[in-house]
């Protein structure tokens, strides 16, 4: 199976281009997802957390304050470098479940920190997802409701968007309208199914 690995800053548009993949059929693993399954309430990555950051980051019923811990993560470098080491791990051990189940022609594994964490091997290629800083801080304070900031730290702790850019074998311009944006889509799944069959008639 080909294995695409969709990247891109906060607020780029991740989680709408795979919906639109979503519709041509294309099997999405989306680590965001995966991350908020792992820390619910008494799972172990929760207790790790926990046991790291204390009491603080959990909610009145026991669940992962998700604001508390941005803001703890992203104000010290240190307390983010805590957080990568319990989760990243967590998180591609559990990519590499899914992976196994799967069998379309193939699929798109969402990873947001898959340039800065340096695991473009798992894929075969890397789709990049992007827009202007401006349009990135607009669409987060829409969405999130977080300062600006708060905003500019999580850019800022990211891979630059020239050197994201340079890495990528193919990449969507989401500063456009959604017509434009699906058409990309549209030519990114036939692309991507003729490179899947060529590989399946070549092994």
């Amino acid at each position: 199976m080909l294995k695409i690995g969709l990247t891109g800053g906060i607020g780029s548009g991740k989680s709408t281009v795979c919906q639109l993949f979503q519709q041509f059929g294309v099997e999405i693993i989306d680590a965001d997802v995966i991350a908020r399954q792992l820390v619910k309430p008494g799972l172990p990555a929760l207790l790790m957390l926990t046991k790291q950051f204390g009491k603080q980051i959990l909610t009145a019923d026991g669940g992962l304050n998700r604001t508390k811990l941005r803001s703890l993560v992203f104000s010290d470098s240190k307390n983010k470098q805590l957080l990568d080491d319990i989760m990243h791990p967590l998180i591609y051990a559990q990519i590499a479940v899914e992976i196994e189940n799967l069998c379309g022609k193939y699929c798109i594994i969402a990873i947001p920190l898959l340039l800065e964490t340096q695991k473009t091997h798992l894929v075969d290629r890397v789709l990049v997802v992007d827009c202007s800083p401006a349009e990135q801080l607009e669409r987060v304070i829409s969405r999130d409701q977080l300062s600006h900031e708060l905003i500019l730290s999580i850019i800022a702790s990211q891979m630059p968007r020239s050197q994201r850019l340079m890495l990528a074998d193919d990449v969507i311009d989401n500063s456009s309208t959604q017509t434009q944006l699906a058409e990309q889509i549209k030519k990114l799944h036939n692309l991507y199914i003729l490179l899947a069959t060529a590989r399946t008639s070549s092994a």
